[in-house]
């Protein structure tokens, strides 16, 4: 899945650990669209890779000695025209992991996630959809149901949507890129997209995972 019509996309590389750091640079490097723009062992050290290289997605560990995924991607998104941030995690984090996509992180992976679906996982999530593990989502879907008062929290937070802008939040739900709910609402692309910006601008949130994460709460998926 290159990307087309652009440059490739930067990316940088965040995790403790230098042989995953090694394997994942080597592993997108060698794919179409992509190049890695730098490496970083600890979250303190993304920011000024940031500011140096302008990437379009960062991968970022969660557990890291000093500052962890969770605080460098909300520190991240934060600034003007933040990159994309896509996790990296293991079974035992869940709790962190929807930390991290509340922070505003656009999606995340395991970390035996198989190459081809890492490589796609970057291309979708500078392109702006958002890519969530099937094999993780499940459970963090149940922990968010499970929280108290968390439906009806989110079903009241999504009556602020017109009923077209609210087909849209349920299709980012389902995973549908923007091309896919354009087919499916006929609709144009120009139109999901503009959707999709009311929907983040009425809910006050920051990206299509949240808003996912949000249509889970109410039970609609």
């Amino acid at each position: 899945m290159a990307r087309m019509n652009g440059p490739p996309v930067r990316v940088v590389i965040v995790d403790d650990d230098a042989l995953v750091r090694a394997a994942l640079s080597m592993m997108l490097d060698g794919a179409d669209g992509i190049t890695v723009v730098g490496e970083a062992g600890d979250g303190d050290e993304v920011e000024p890779l940031v500011d140096a290289h302008a990437p379009h997605v960062v991968l970022m560990d969660l557990r890291m000695p000093r500052l962890n995924g969770i605080a460098a991607t909300r520190r991240l998104r934060v600034r003007p025209h933040p990159p994309e941030v896509v996790v990296l995690t293991t079974f035992d984090t869940d709790e962190n992991v929807l930390r991290a996509l509340r922070a505003g992180a656009g999606g995340f992976l395991l970390k035996d996630t198989p190459p081809p679906r890492i490589v796609e996982a970057v291309l979708r999530v500078a392109a702006g959809d958002p890519i969530l593990s099937p094999a993780v989502t499940r459970r963090l879907l149940d922990r968010v149901t499970a929280e108290s008062g968390a439906h009806d929290r989110a079903r009241t937070a999504l009556r602020v949507l017109s009923p077209r802008e609210h087909e849209v939040a349920v299709a980012v739900a389902h995973g549908r890129s923007n091309a896919e709910i354009a087919t499916d609402l006929v609709m144009s692309i120009a139109t999901v997209k503009a959707h999709m910006t009311h929907v983040l601008t009425k809910l006050d949130m920051d990206n299509r995972t949240q808003v996912a994460l949000l249509v889970h709460d109410a039970g609609l998926v």
